[in-house]
């Protein structure tokens, strides 16, 4: 089986950074609307944005999907006038590149529940870094940090982990992701040849 990417690999990971990329696009608003109501809620819907890489992976299983899938959908939201401006492809970045550790932690071979739930949470990790680097972390009271790193790190394990997880379940049970990952090991290393 070719571990490397192949152009229908990238193409896909393309159209799912796309669509993913106008889902983040529409997040901004909903994110400013919950932010005004305190206590970091709005963190707890945070995940949304980490939500390509896992999901690209989890249809690929590739190395390079997940922090090319994130970058992609991170370009794609700022190509359609992101709310924030260029640093999205900076977050894109790191958050892509966090949760692909994960996945290569794991030697790209296990892409269970706690596993995609543990890249969504090295997203958010990365979204941290850059966070840090803005500054504005250090404004906050110890109990007020703690608080906003909890409820993004839970809203991106509910999100970009155990949601993504079975949004793809659900995807295979309809035979769409044998286009690109065949259900038998045969198929898959015919079409990869």
């Amino acid at each position: 089986m070719s571990k490397g990417l192949k152009l229908t690999d990238i193409l896909v990971t393309i159209v799912i950074a796309i669509v993913f990329g106008l889902v983040y696009k529409l997040w901004g608003p909903l994110y400013s609307a919950v932010a005004p109501l305190g206590i970091h809620l709005d963190q707890l819907i945070y995940g949304m944005w980490f939500i390509a890489a896992t999901v690209a992976f989890l249809i690929i299983r590739k190395p390079g999907v997940a922090l090319l899938a994130e970058v992609a959908a991170a370009s794609g939201e700022f190509l359609t006038g992101s709310q924030f401006g260029l640093e999205v492809l900076i977050y894109g970045v790191l958050q892509g590149l966090f949760a692909e550790l994960v996945f290569m932690a794991f030697r790209y071979k296990r892409v269970d529940l706690f596993v995609v739930s543990l890249a969504g949470f090295g997203s958010a990790v990365g979204s941290f870094v850059m966070d840090f680097y803005k500054g504005y972390l250090a404004d906050l009271e110890t109990w007020n940090l703690l608080l906003m790193i909890g409820a993004r790190s839970l809203g991106a394990i509910i999100i970009s982990g155990i949601f993504a997880y079975y949004l793809v379940g659900a995807l295979e049970k309809t035979g769409v992701t044998n286009l690109v990952r065949p259900a038998s090991k045969k198929d898959y290393e015919a079409l990869n040849d």
